[in-house]
């Protein structure tokens, strides 16, 4: 049935054009003729084929161009009296002689047009008469068409400013009368074509006039493009008899259209003086006008005047444009009370976009617009519509681009109180983009308040929210925010150490809510920070007393001990263990035994209680070793003390290859280069003679499992070690010692030159006894047999 519909609208389309072309064939012979009795009569007849009222909108312009272009050249004919010999007085009365209306309208519109650039009577007069003539037509269609002829025709010769027709003010005043008239008209019968037929087609009806709307829409360009139509005549006549007939007409279709061709064809200047107004009618336009999409493109618009040149910035100080918009969109949002929340929002994220590029300066207007939004969350629940949700991340990420700074945003006291309206995994985000904001503008944040406000801001990343599981969480995600939060801790920094121990402090509060999950992301870069305060602070002692104690690293220690201790019960005792030995160093460093030998005790006691893993206990060993190796404040008793336990539990590892390397690593703790005194040639021999029987076992047993003695690397290792304090004069550590123990791993080896490590290691002895000097003299009594030379 549709497809019938479309083939019979084709059919008399087809028509229509036949008809036209064949009265325009007649009346061309009749204007080659100079008959203006004949061309009249054919001009009638073709311009009746417009009668037709089956046609759609799209359609009938078809139609409609054919004729109008066969009357563009009627006109030129009209013009030269000299070839139909009539007065344009008198032609203007001999075409109202036409049979039917349409026609007859036509073509005194054409000669209306004519006649008005004659000067043979007052302008006035014939736009006035024309405007009121084509009230005769009042059928939807036809009528735009013939008006908006009539505006074709004639708005190359209304009077105005600069033009061929200049005239005074009177004058370019009756050219907007005219102009304004035939919108009201235009506007009249656009709205009337929605109520013409059932009411069941009222989306086709919708199709149709949205087909028609630039029609009316042009009446206003026509209008924005008089020169003499200038801001007092705009504010005075225009505007407020254009929005009279915008909200009289109460229909939405064409209040939306309306407005937008208000704010779209009328200069900027304009619209800023008439801010006001303008506004005024935004509360009366019908429910359904999407008035959110109307205020936003006025913002829109007014925000590129502003950013077109400083200049303009006064003016929209002058005419309060903030404190008027901000107003009025409250109105608007008190008027439509069943507004969704994603409207009244976007609103808001308009105002602040406006806001952000004209008054940049004025962080006070910024807070207003989060205020507003925040009055209008208040009471409901967190928001679950993924469009509103979208609006809020736009309005809270606005500031951020805009200052590049946080340390701005921080300042806006409805900031954190908007973001606490979304939902927990937007807030996560929104989180995210702070500290994204944050990394990439390298902002410092330099007090603990605005550290304070941070860490409520991004606490959807720093705890569990309420109603949040934690098997809610994807392992990647969740892994990338806390590192991000890791980062984040060391762009928080002052050069005040008391002001940064306050930074330390509110972190901690904050951390510590994280749970077992995040500590181990977020508590190492706390301890980092609090020991770089600590080497800032290096060389005080801690033993001032008096109300105002200064921040010591005797205090931040204590800090980080209650930091450390809650990492440890997570559990997560290797990364705990790591910590403490750092603390470890940076007491050494600050010279406090006391609290180094308690880092070192803290460490201990994970290792015995916590750490059941024998490669963690391996890796946690070596780095007690390790550390130990490079303190230099511990006192005798101590010393041994620690030293004692490293080598013990040394000894207690699982795996004999793994008791080995450890007890031979214990040898450096007897002998540091770097400290007068400690070179204990004795007890560096033990931990090696020592380290040889445990290898030896390694080798027993792996014979007896395997059938064969299996490779010699701790013996190599071994005697690596040998060569290392035979060089450092170790005086226990004798050449003949080293023959013997070459001599031992040659005995093991069936095959000697397959065991590279062992021919390295033995052509580093060749070398060194023919690169000559003192050390050369040291090598000399220590054989090495062919086939390693």
């Amino acid at each position: 049935m549709i497809v019938a519909g479309i083939e019979d609208e084709e059919k008399w389309l087809a028509e229509g054009i036949a008809g036209i072309q064949h009265n325009a064939f007649y009346m061309h012979r009749a204007l080659d003729a100079d008959n203006l009795r004949e061309a009249l009569k054919y001009s009638a007849h073709m311009l009746s084929e417009l009668r037709t009222s089956k046609l759609s909108p799209h359609k009938y312009y078809d139609l409609y161009m054919r004729a109008f272009d066969e009357l563009r050249r009627l006109e030129m004919f009209f013009k030269d009296e000299s070839r139909h010999g009539v007065s344009v007085v008198d032609l203007y009365e001999l075409v109202q002689h036409a049979g039917n209306i349409l026609p007859r309208l036509y073509l005194l519109c054409t000669v209306g047009s004519v006649y008005i650039r004659s000067k043979d009577a007052p302008v006035r007069e014939v736009l006035k008469d024309l405007v009121e003539m084509c009230r005769g037509v009042q059928h939807p269609i036809r009528g735009l068409f013939l008006r908006s002829y009539l505006s074709q025709v004639s708005r190359d010769k209304l009077p105005d400013i600069g033009s061929e027709d200049e005239g005074d003010a009177d004058s370019v005043m009756d050219s907007v009368e005219f102009l304004l008239q035939n919108f009201t008209e235009m506007n009249k019968l656009w709205v009337r074509l929605q109520y013409q037929g059932p009411s069941q087609i009222r989306e086709k009806k919708e199709k149709e006039r949205n087909e028609l709307r630039d029609l009316v829409g042009k009446n206003l360009h026509v209008l924005s493009q008089i020169e003499g139509v200038d801001l007092d005549m705009y504010k005075d006549t225009v505007l407020p008899r254009v929005l009279e007939q915008v909200v009289n007409c109460k229909d939405e279709l064409a209040q939306f259209y309306l407005m937008e061709c208000i704010i779209q064809v009328f200069p900027d200047e304009y619209h800023l003086q008439t801010l006001e107004t303008l506004l005024g009618a935004c509360p009366q336009l019908q429910p359904t006008v999407d008035i959110k999409a109307i205020l936003s493109q006025l913002m829109e618009r007014l925000s590129n005047y502003a950013a077109s040149s400083t200049e303009v910035l006064p003016d929209f100080l002058q005419v309060e444009a903030f404190a008027k918009l901000s107003s009025a969109i409250g109105r608007v949002i008190e008027a439509q009370a069943d507004m969704p929340i994603v409207g009244a929002i976007a609103l808001q994220v308009s105002l602040l976009t406006f806001t952000l590029r004209v008054h940049p300066d004025r962080l006070d207007y910024v807070d207003q617009v989060l205020g507003a939004c925040v009055r209008k969350l208040s009471g409901k629940p967190k928001l679950d519509d993924n469009r509103a949700t979208k609006q809020v991340v736009a309005l809270l990420s606005a500031p951020l681009d805009k200052y590049n700074d946080i340390v701005t945003a921080l300042t806006l006291s409805n900031y954190p109180r908007v973001m606490d309206h979304l939902d927990n995994e937007t807030n996560k985000v929104m989180a995210m983009v702070i500290i994204q904001s944050i990394m990439k503008n390298n902002t410092c944040i330099s007090t603990a308040d605005k550290v304070e406000v941070l860490f409520e801001l991004i606490k959807g990343l720093i705890k569990d929210l309420d109603g949040t599981a934690l098997d809610e969480y994807d392992e990647e995600d969740f892994n990338e925010e806390q590192n991000s939060v890791a980062r984040l801790m060391h762009m928080l920094h002052n050069d005040d150490p008391e002001e940064m121990v306050k930074i330390i402090c509110t972190l901690k509060k904050h951390i510590m809510n994280g749970g077992p999950r995040r500590l181990p992301f977020t508590v190492p870069s706390l301890v980092f920070s609090a020991l770089r305060l600590v080497r800032k602070l290096q060389g005080q002692d801690g033993d001032i007393v008096g109300e105002d104690i200064p921040t010591t690293p005797k205090k931040i220690f204590q800090l980080l001990n209650e930091i450390i201790e809650a990492l440890s019960s997570v559990p997560s005792p290797e990364l705990a263990l790591r910590l403490y030995l750092q603390c470890a160093e940076a007491a050494n460093d600050c010279d406090l035994e006391p609290v180094a030998y308690e880092f070192f005790t803290q460490a201990f006691v994970l290792y015995e209680e916590e750490i059941a893993d024998s490669r963690a206990q391996v890796t946690a060993i070596h780095l007690i070793i390790g550390m130990l190796q490079r303190m230099n404040v511990f006192g005798v008793e101590n010393r041994d003390t620690l030293t004692h336990k490293a080598t013990g539990y040394s000894a207690k590892l699982l795996k004999k290859p793994d008791q080995c390397r450890a007890v031979y690593a214990c040898s450096h703790l007897f002998w540091v280069d770097d400290q007068d005194g400690l070179k204990d040639g004795e007890r560096v021999l033990l931990c090696l003679k020592r380290a040889l029987r445990i290898a030896n076992a390694a080798q027993q047993m792996a014979n007896v499992t395997r059938g064969s003695s299996g490779p010699v690397t701790l013996f190599v290792e071994i005697l690596n070690k040998y060569l290392y304090y035979f060089e450092k004069e170790n005086p226990q550590i004798t050449s003949s010692a080293i023959q013997g123990l070459i001599e031992l791993i040659t005995t093991e080896i069936q095959n000697p030159g397959s065991d590279v490590f062992f021919a390295s290691t033995l052509r580093y002895i060749q070398f060194q006894k023919q690169k000559g000097g003192l050390l050369a003299e040291k090598y000399d009594p220590i054989k090495v047999r062919f086939p390693f030379v």
